[in-house]
């Protein structure tokens, strides 16, 4: 077993304007290409694409996009049908290249959901890697500060190995897929995971209740929690840093429960953050006072789901399950979750309207469509 690697050929990295456009270039002929991207999510408050990673089927490429002045001809890639972008766990990568920089994406293979499909247990690179490569890959740069500049070359290595095996580790699980007649449905998952799905949040909810143990606390020590969160959330905008690394949602919790109101008293507690309450207690102490203050907080209430919603919920969530164990696949394989649960809370009557709220699996609608409206049209 080889371990992350000192045989790897020197990536090419590119941070001049000119040198990437010629790259860019090059790449259009290409018909696979392989990407993946590295960001400082641990590091700032809006994090940022710091690196993108292409690799060829003999080229590795490392793109710097912090001093490009456009990446315009990349997005013209990534949305072009007749290249494959190979990725491993893909969401991400679509998610924050379009919120930076606005691209689209066609035409992509992700080898972590071909693995989930073919029913791999283990879908992280690492065990595609050593199981399919046979490369061991050293994790000690997987919590890296990516947006530090320069980056040594050790970290370009990790970055590099990333993308490097991609498309040889996409060979041998289409092949699988292939095998296993189970490449339609790979082909409509490809095609769900080059649009952008966001996960769904609690809309108008305050970041205070999603604290654990905050809807434990009395509704006037709610109020305060609620304006600790807010202090924590303006200093860690004006530092550029994780909401995380001003202070942790542990001690503002513990600090809502005694309020304490005065830095004497403050400092008398025995609570985590050590140097960092001690350089915010001014203000700490202040965001208490406000929220003493304030209007008591009620934890918002959720939504009450009727017995009917909760018996679909149920009855498909058990089909889906047992399904899965006849195919020996993952449950998310039969019905993605999102859209198990559309068919849950829009209760199609009609194959009309099941075919309507399965438009982009058809895989599954052609297989599993009848079952599903069966198990439907029982649950008055």
């Amino acid at each position: 077993m080889s371990s992350l690697t000192n045989h790897l050929p020197t990536p090419e990295f590119i941070n001049k304007q000119p040198v990437f456009e010629e790259l860019m270039g090059r790449l259009q002929n290409e018909k696979i290409l392989a990407i993946d991207t590295e960001a400082n999510s641990l590091f700032a408050y809006q994090e940022q694409v710091c690196l993108i990673q292409i690799s060829t089927n003999t080229t590795d490429y490392i793109v710097d996009p912090l001093p490009l002045d456009d990446l315009i001809s990349l997005g013209k890639i990534f949305k072009n049908s007749e290249i494959e972008k190979v990725f491993h766990a893909s969401e991400y990568d679509v998610l924050i290249m379009h919120d930076d920089f606005d691209f689209e994406f066609n035409n992509l293979f992700d080898t972590m959901l071909a693995a989930q499909i073919l029913g791999w247990e283990k879908l992280g690179l690492d065990t595609l890697l050593e199981e399919i490569v046979g490369i061991k890959v050293n994790k000690k740069h997987q919590r890296a500060n990516w947006g530090k500049r320069p980056l040594p070359n050790d970290m370009l290595q990790y970055a590099q190995m990333d993308t490097h095996y991609l498309i040889k580790i996409r060979q041998a699980l289409a092949a699988e897929l292939e095998e296993k007649n189970f490449t339609s449905i790979a082909a409509e998952d490809f095609k769900r995971a080059c649009q952008v799905h966001r996960q769904p949040k609690e809309e108008n909810i305050a970041s205070c209740w999603r604290i654990n143990g905050a809807r434990k606390l009395p509704p006037q020590k709610a109020a305060v929690l609620a304006k600790l969160c807010d202090y924590r959330e303006d200093v860690a905008k004006k530092r550029n840093l994780p909401v995380f690394k001003v202070l942790s949602a542990k001690t503002l919790l513990l600090l809502a429960e005694e309020s304490p109101t005065s830095i004497n008293r403050l400092q008398k507690l025995n609570l985590p953050g050590g140097k960092a309450l001690q350089r915010h207690a001014e203000g700490l102490v202040s965001a208490i006072q406000d929220g003493l203050a304030s209007k008591p907080e009620l934890p918002p209430r959720k939504q009450r789901l009727d017995d009917s919603y909760l018996a679909r919920e149920k009855a498909l969530r058990n089909w889906r399950k047992i399904k899965a164990q006849k195919m020996n696949v993952n449950s998310a394989v039969v019905l993605p979750r999102d859209i198990m649960y559309s068919l849950i809370s829009n209760n199609p009557k009609n194959k009309a309207e099941l075919a309507s709220l399965l438009k982009d699996v058809p895989w599954r609608l052609e297989r599993f469509g009848d079952d599903i409206l069966s198990i439907l049209l029982k649950i008055v």
